[in-house]
């Protein structure tokens, strides 16, 4: 991660912005490390390719309405937020809302502030062991450079034992009705009514993403498997498109398009949903187990364009 001599003081703030004369990024580092907005301006017109977040879930610091979340320290749903590991039982606080604990820590906490520069911040969150009985820190670095966004995710166990993890981002985007999106992908998991995983299918006839799909057509809540880490959404009417580019062990994909919505998500992640309950027959979840002091990073990039 960057460290140099205009490294600040950590503090929370409410949002900070970073530039490179074509793009802007708000990042909200009070509302779980989030980022309120990534936009272009062109022709002195703003093009969101992320959605934006208005001023009412800035102020009262709703991270599931922001443009993009990180994922620590796993992606989406652990069942009834309990998993047996190193023959211990680990039980995380769920309620009637969130009976899952869904989507770990990192949302649900506000991240300081490492260092600051024109196109360039880099935000901590750190952890103590409580109903998670691991201490670990998390970093993301958010830069910008030509309008293209770059954010790298790491995180390190600080405890004495193994820890399990995952991690990844959760961006929303703008959706319209013709909004397509393609993603070379193998498999996905059905769910059931928790959407919790179920079974490892193939990708539906007629909506699979590695032909490509129009978002207001399908109705995903769903983890795609085999995915070759890229992405790639396209606006027709609006003559522009955003490819996105992970690295591993970022290798799954959860596509969420709710019916009727201004948005949609694709989510690179480096694990299933429930994947500590599921690491067991073979079965692939991503689960990473990190040795004390030890850590895992990666990056995810979005690159943007417009027709000329």
């Amino acid at each position: 991660m960057t460290k140099n001599s205009t490294a600040v003081a950590e503090r929370h703030t409410e949002l900070v912005s970073i530039g490179d004369g074509i793009a802007t990024v708000d990042i909200a580092p009070a509302t779980g490390g989030a980022l309120a907005s990534y936009r272009w301006w062109h022709n002195g017109s703003a093009v969101d390719w992320l959605r934006p977040a208005d001023a009412a879930a800035v102020s009262c610091r709703d991270a599931g309405a922001m443009a993009c979340f990180p994922l620590f320290p796993y992606s989406n749903r652990i069942r009834e937020g309990r998993f047996e590991f190193a023959g211990r039982t680990i039980q995380l606080p769920t309620t009637a809302d969130d009976p899952h604990h869904e989507h770990g820590h990192g949302w649900r906490h506000p991240w300081t502030i490492v260092t600051h520069e024109a196109s360039t911040v880099v935000l901590r969150y750190r952890h103590a062991a409580d109903s998670w009985p691991w201490s670990y820190e998390a970093e993301q670095e958010i830069f910008l450079a030509d309008g293209i966004l770059c954010m790298t995710m790491m995180v390190r166990n600080l405890s004495d034992a193994p820890m399990p993890v995952g991690f990844g981002l959760h961006p929303y985007f703008p959706s319209t009705p013709w909004t397509h999106v393609q993603a070379p992908v193998s498999g996905m998991w059905e769910t059931d009514t928790e959407v919790l995983p179920t079974c490892h299918v193939l990708p539906p006839a007629g909506a699979d993403p590695s032909i490509g799909f129009d978002v207001s057509e399908v109705d995903f809540d769903t983890v795609f498997t085999g995915w070759a880490r890229r992405a790639r959404i396209s606006w027709p009417e609006q003559g522009r498109q955003l490819d996105i580019e992970a690295e591993a062990p970022l290798d799954f994909l959860v596509l969420y398009t709710p019916r009727g919505q201004p948005f949609f998500c694709a989510e690179p992640v480096s694990n299933i949903t429930d994947a500590f309950n599921r690491m067991r027959g073979g079965i692939d979840t991503g689960c990473i187990v990190l040795a004390p002091g030890q850590m895992q990073s990666a990056s995810v990039r979005f690159t943007p364009s417009l027709a000329v």
